[in-house]
């Protein structure tokens, strides 16, 4: 069990320090889900954002940076190796304004505040959220991506709140124009 908040990781038997705050693994996400960046320059650039010291980390620790990484933002669960893709069930950039109220209540403080907040203790508060509007939306969204049937009431909650709903398709430069080549817009 581990009962602390790690502020700093072990790469390759090296302590590197981290940028554990909330915050900062928020806009890790981000980079982490650009459609425009290739697998190789998503890790590269998550890894230069959260490891403060990344640039004097030798090349060889890389991968195991990454996993240490991934580690971290899993709240200190192994990433499971799963064939299967899941369904994106949360767009953080654009559904943390439906986020922040039930965090809040959670942790019982606005944690939009100037005071740090772990990831850790943000990601535990978010698992806690209970019934919600963002909790609705995650729920009507996993039942449409597992191809259920909205019950009347869903239904007309989704027809009035798809803007809510719907996770807006992200695609690259290349993909823009072969859709534009075809008329789409």
């Amino acid at each position: 069990m581990m009962y602390e908040l790690p502020e700093s990781l072990i790469v390759c038997g090296t302590e590197y320090p981290i940028r554990w705050e909330y915050r900062d693994v928020l806009m890790i996400l981000e980079v982490l889900n650009d459609a425009e960046l290739s697998n190789q320059e998503r890790g590269f650039l998550a890894c230069v954002f959260f490891y403060p010291d990344f640039r004097d980390m030798p090349v060889d620790h890389y991968q195991e940076a990454v996993r240490q990484l991934m580690w971290f933002i899993n709240g200190g669960k192994e990433e499971e190796d799963s064939k299967k893709n899941p369904p994106r069930l949360v767009d953080w950039e654009n559904d943390f304004r439906y986020i922040v109220s039930p965090v809040n209540r959670v942790i019982g403080r606005e944690i939009r505040t100037k005071e740090p907040t772990h990831w850790w203790t943000f990601l535990s508060a978010y698992m806690e959220i209970g019934d919600c509007t963002f909790a609705q939306i995650v729920r009507i969204r996993s039942m449409n991506a597992k191809g259920k049937r909205l019950d009347k009431a869903d239904q007309e909650w989704y027809r009035q709140n798809r803007n809510l709903v719907d996770i807006k398709q992200v695609f690259t430069k290349e993909e823009k124009d072969v859709m534009q080549q075809w008329g789409v817009k």
